[in-house]
């Protein structure tokens, strides 16, 4: 018989000193602050802050460091702690268009109005180790000046070139969208919404299938960036019919505006680092429509060009039952997708099989015993049949199976051949 564990409460409280000693790590060493968790781990809060669904860098650090560095807590984290807050309001819509960019490139013009902007990337390096990193404190010489870079202004511009940061900072140093040069020849489509009501909240309500494009485009932003990389990864291999080009993926800056119910007007309250990425993929048309080329979507916070890439794919392949096209792939199917999106919901309910299950197991193992002993009965009474029966005259026996030779593939081939 199987019983709960007595003395629960102490046994909790030592896996928390236990946990603490592990997260602070070796004592002889430095405790990493949350400050630098924000400055030198920017892509790890960014994601923290997606999927968390909570723009807060310092508390995305801050849950990174309680995590010990485990991503998925961290979001849990900050999710929990969202909850808490109070709703002061909604903003408006994002004017991306207006976005101050950090970097900016396209896949299908080389010469772009305003320009490509590389910007920090790890698309040019070579994935090789920079041992030099492990000179803890000292200059390594890559990176110049990078001490006396305001922190307004990380990576975008060094300070021998001030006038870089200043302008993107200012309305002057935005850029016209590049889908728009194939809009304007009728060759891309310029999705309009359906009707006038204000987007669902996915933050308030449940997502209810089948969901519209807004509430579907809000669970990818939050959804874990391992899984959309793996969903539109198959619509590259063939499972949603897509052939995608990347028309822009911006990185920048926009402002954030609210507008108070006392005043009656917009006010700019700050700005969110973003990244956007704008999928094009083939259209052949219908009765109604003419071939054009379609539009995927996809937003985050902060630097997550990956995140959005695939969330734009993925978006793409979700919008097929409005195309007219088949639904053939699971990328395709929005009950799947979306509803193993959420890594926060994935986790805990793949974790809580942790949980003591005693009692269900106490069933399971009662069952499996009757199953037993039910066939152990069944065995005794019914005769029991010959393995190999007698040979029949007449017919062919069988050659006995030879050990050294193998029934899959070729192998079989290849042992007769090194016989002969």
């Amino acid at each position: 018989m199987y019983v709960a564990v007595k003395g629960g409460a102490a046994a909790i409280e030592s896996s928390w000193r236990l946990l603490e000693a592990q997260r602070r790590g070796d004592t002889a060493i430095t405790e990493l602050s949350v400050a630098q968790i924000r400055a030198q781990l920017s892509l790890a809060v960014d994601r923290v802050m997606s999927e968390g669904s909570l723009y807060d860098p310092e508390l995305a650090a801050l849950a990174i460091k309680q995590a010990s560095g485990d991503l998925m807590e961290a979001i849990f984290l900050l999710r929990a702690y969202r909850t808490t807050l109070p709703r002061l309001g909604y903003s408006e819509p994002l004017d991306t268009a207006r976005i101050a960019p950090v970097r900016r490139i396209s896949a299908t013009f080389k010469e772009v109005p305003g320009g490509q902007l590389l910007g920090p990337t790890y698309d040019y390096t070579q994935r090789l180790l920079d041992f030099a990193l492990l000179a803890e404190g000292e200059d390594t010489g890559h990176s110049p000046a990078a001490s006396d870079t305001p922190p307004d202004c990380p990576a975008k511009a060094s300070t021998d070139q001030p006038e870089k940061c200043l302008a993107l900072e200012t309305p002057s140093a935005t850029v016209p969208r590049i889908n728009e040069l194939l809009a304007r020849e009728g060759l891309l489509e310029t999705p309009q919404p359906f009707d006038a009501a204000p987007p669902g909240d996915l933050t308030r309500d449940p997502l209810m299938f089948p969901a519209d494009r807004a509430l579907r485009l809000q669970a990818l932003a939050r959804g874990d960036e391992g899984w959309l990389l793996a969903m539109g990864y198959s619509t590259q291999r063939g499972y949603a019919n897509s052939h995608p080009f990347a028309g822009e993926i911006r990185r920048g800056f926009v402002s954030v505006e609210l507008v108070p119910d006392e005043l009656g007007f917009a006010v700019d309250i700050g700005d969110l680092e973003i990244t956007e990425c704008q999928m094009i993929n083939q259209f052949s048309g219908s009765r109604e429509v003419p071939p054009q080329f379609t539009q995927g979507y996809g937003l985050a916070f902060g630097g997550a060009e990956r995140k959005t890439m695939a969330m734009a794919l993925v978006d793409r392949a979700l919008r097929a039952d409005e195309l007219g096209e088949p639904r053939v792939a699971p990328a395709q199917d929005e009950e799947f997708v979306l509803s193993h999106a959420d890594n926060v919901e994935a986790s805990g309910f793949v974790q809580h099989l942790k949980l003591p299950h005693y009692v269900d197991f106490q069933a399971e193992l009662e069952l499996v015993r009757k199953l037993r002993a039910a066939h152990a009965e069944v065995a005794r009474d019914k005769p029991v049949t010959p393995v190999h029966p007698e040979p029949v005259e007449g017919l062919r026996q069988a050659q006995p199976e030879r050990a050294d030779v193998s029934v899959f593939g070729n192998s079989n081939i290849r042992t007769q051949q090194e016989a002969a």
